[in-house]
C-alpha cells in the first residue's frame, strides 16, 4: 500500500456524478493508501460536506448534478479555504479548461483515471500546496 509524501495516509474527497467512476477512482485512492473522507455527486452538496469532511485535497469532476458544476464549486471553496484540487473530467475542450484553470487547480486528469497518472497528480498536489503540510510534519507556526 502506497501513500503520500513522508509515507502520511491524506483525506481526500470525491466529488463525481457518475457513480462507477466515483467507486473506481475511490478504490484507487485507497490502494494508494489514502482515506476517502467523503464522495458526493453534487457541488452544492460538496459545499456542505466540506467543513466537517476536511480533506486535505478534492478530487473534482466538471459536469455534476445539480446547478453548481466543479469549476464554480471550485471557486466557492477557494473563496474561503485553500485546498488543493485536481479536476478529473471527460471533457478536455479549450474552453473547460481554460475555466477549470482559473481556479489553479494542481492538476487536470483526462478521464478514464489510471493509477499513475492519479498517484503522480495527488503527490505532487500535497507536496507543492504550502498549505497542506504533510500530516506527519510539525506545523512551523
Amino acid at each position: 500500500m502506497m501513500a503520500g509524501p513522508g509515507g502520511a495516509p491524506r483525506r481526500i474527497m470525491i466529488v463525481e456524478d457518475e457513480r462507477i467512476v466515483a467507486l473506481d477512482v475511490r478504490a484507487m485512492v485507497r490502494r494508494l493508501g489514502h482515506e476517502v473522507c467523503a464522495m458526493t455527486g453534487s457541488g452544492e452538496e460538496a459545499l456542505r460536506l466540506l467543513p466537517g469532511a476536511g480533506p486535505d485535497l478534492i478530487l473534482m469532476d466538471i459536469m455534476l448534478e445539480g446547478e453548481l458544476d466543479g469549476v464554480e464549486t471550485t471557486r466557492r471553496i477557494r473563496s474561503n479555504r485553500r485546498i488543493p484540487v485536481i479536476f478529473a473530467s471527460a471533457y478536455s475542450d479549450e474552453r473547460t479548461r481554460l475555466r477549470a484553470y482559473e481556479t489553479e487547480p494542481s492538476a487536470f486528469l483526462v478521464k478514464p483515471l489510471d493509477l499513475r497518472s492519479l498517484k503522480k497528480a495527488i503527490d505532487s498536489a500535497l507536496a507543492a500546496d504550502p498549505w497542506n503540510p504533510p500530516l506527519d510534519e510539525p506545523d512551523a507556526s
